[in-house]
């Protein structure tokens, strides 16, 4: 007996919706993630994408627990000599609460060619609409 893979036409690709409005930002980007990898399905295959679409609404109202607000800094650096840009979670906030919201779930998914599919099927946006209403997303409490 042989096991059974999902080939491309057998995967089913749903969509969710997922509004942030008050929710934590880890436990959003974890279920997303979850979601994105296809780990809720049980055709789950660690070296397939046999994941979902996910749209996240509401990124500017996004919570983060403790004293994140004021001590967590996001970096990056540009590849130049002295190039480190930090800035602080609230001004991350303030400027793009979309990238912030991207970063945590990107953080969460596999670091290959696979973890880039799966991070393409990700859309999040800072207000409380979407233009993927024709895919007829289903809400995630």
């Amino acid at each position: 007996m042989s096991t059974h893979f999902p080939s491309g036409t057998q995967i089913v690709r749903t969509w969710h919706v997922i509004d942030a409005d008050g929710l934590v930002l880890g436990r959003i980007a974890s279920k997303a993630a979850m979601l994105l990898m296809g780990k809720h399905k049980p055709t789950y295959t660690p070296f397939l994408d046999t994941g979902d679409h996910v749209v996240i609404i509401n990124a500017d109202k996004v919570r983060l627990t403790g004293q994140k607000e004021r001590d967590k800094v996001y970096r990056h650096h540009s590849g130049y000599p002295g190039g480190l840009k930090e800035i602080g979670a609230a001004k991350m906030r303030a400027t793009r609460p979309v990238k912030m919201v991207e970063l945590a779930i990107a953080g969460m998914l596999p670091k290959t060619k696979l973890g880039k599919q799966m991070y393409r099927k990700l859309n999040v946006y800072a207000g409380p609409k979407h233009p993927h209403q024709a895919q007829k997303p289903q809400p995630i409490s």
